[in-house]
C-alpha cells in the first residue's frame, strides 16, 4: 500500500489515496501505521477518497476519512483537511481551486495558496460553530450555551492525582466554554498553560461522562485580544502539536467569553494558525501551511 506522510504545523498523519487503491480495515490499520515506534508514526490515518454521490452533487471533489491513533474515526481535522486539499491538487486528483472536501462535518471549501505549482498554504472555511449543548454534545441542561460555565462541581479537576496545586500554578480560571466545529471541544483559559499536567488532566476530561462522544481539550493563554497560545489534548490521539478545529473553537470561545477579537493569531506548539470568526456568514476561517514529508510502501497484511 502506497502512503504519504504529511503534516499541518506538526499535526501529522499518514495519508492514503483510495482513488487508486483499497483499504479494507482502516480502524486497525490506523493503530498499526500511526505507532511511532513500530509503524510510520503519526497522530492517525487519513484516507483520501472519491466523494459520496450526495456530496458530489454539492460540488465535492474529494472525501476525507480521519482515524485517530487509537483507531476511532473522527468527524473533522482542520490541519488534516488542509493536507488533503494539498495532496489532491499536487497529485492531480483535482485541478480545482478552491477545492471542496467532503468531511464528517459536511462539505468544506478550501482556497489554495500556490507557489511554484505546489500548494504551500490553505484557507479553510471551517463552517459555523455549534453552541447548543445537546448538539456539541455536552450533558449540561438549563443553558443555551456552555459559556463561562463553572467547572468545579462537574469536572472536579481539583481532585485529580496531582492535587489542586497545579490549578494555582497554571492560573486556571474557574469556568469553561464548549464549542463544536463538527467535533466537540472544551476550552479552558489560564495564565500558564505550560504548567498544566496535560497527560493526566487531558484523558480525565476527554473521557468524562459529561461528554458522551468524548471531547478535545484546550488550555489557552490570552496575550492580547488578537493573539493566544494554546496546548491541546486531542480525543483519541493524546497530546498533539496542533489542532485546527481546536484553534477554530478557541477563536469562537474567546469571542463568547469576551477575551479576544474575531480575528486572532493562534500559537500552537507546532506553529501558527490565523483564525477569523466572520460576522457576515457566522463561519470560522482558518489559514495555515500544509507540508508533504515523504512517501513509502506499507506491507500488506
Amino acid at each position: 500500500m502506497q502512503f504519504t506522510k504529511m503534516h499541518g504545523i506538526g499535526n501529522d498523519y499518514i495519508y492514503v489515496d483510495v482513488f487508486n487503491q483499497k483499504v479494507e480495515h482502516p480502524e486497525s490499520l490506523a493503530v498499526k501505521i500511526a505507532d511511532r515506534h513500530f509503524g510510520v508514526g503519526g497522530d492517525g490515518l487519513i484516507l483520501i477518497c472519491p466523494p459520496t454521490s450526495q456530496a458530489a452533487t454539492q460540488g465535492a471533489h474529494v472525501r476525507m476519512r480521519m482515524f485517530n491513533a487509537d483507531g476511532s474515526e473522527s468527524e473533522m481535522c482542520g490541519n488534516g483537511v488542509r493536507c488533503v486539499a494539498k495532496y489532491a491538487f499536487d497529485h492531480r486528483l483535482t485541478t480545482a481551486n478552491p477545492v471542496r472536501v467532503e468531511t464528517g462535518a459536511g462539505v468544506l471549501t478550501l482556497d489554495l495558496w500556490i507557489e511554484r505549482g505546489k500548494v504551500n498554504r490553505v484557507t479553510v472555511n471551517m463552517g459555523k460553530p455549534i453552541l447548543k449543548p445537546s448538539e456539541i454534545p455536552v450533558k449540561i441542561s438549563g443553558v443555551d450555551q456552555v459559556v463561562n460555565f463553572p467547572w468545579r462541581d462537574v469536572l472536579k479537576l481539583n481532585e485529580l492525582p496531582p492535587g489542586p496545586d497545579w490549578i494555582k500554578a497554571a492560573g486556571l480560571e474557574d469556568v469553561m466554554t464548549c464549542v463544536s466545529m463538527g467535533n466537540p471541544h472544551l476550552v479552558l483559559f489560564c495564565k500558564k498553560p505550560e504548567n498544566i499536567p496535560l497527560d493526566i488532566v487531558g484523558p480525565h476530561i476527554e473521557k468524562h461522562p459529561l461528554f458522551p462522544r468524548r471531547i478535545n481539550v484546550h488550555f489557552v493563554k490570552v496575550h492580547q485580544a488578537g493573539e493566544i497560545t494554546m496546548r491541546t489534548w486531542e480525543r483519541g490521539s493524546g497530546i498533539t502539536l496542533a489542532c485546527g478545529t481546536g484553534a477554530a473553537a478557541v477563536c469562537v470561545a474567546g469571542v463568547l467569553a469576551e477575551k479576544t477579537n474575531r480575528i486572532v493569531l493562534a500559537n500552537l506548539p507546532g506553529g501558527q494558525l490565523a483564525l477569523k470568526w466572520n460576522q457576515a456568514d457566522d463561519s470560522v476561517y482558518m489559514t495555515g501551511p500544509a507540508t508533504e514529508v515523504f512517501s513509502g510502501q506499507w506491507p500488506e497484511d
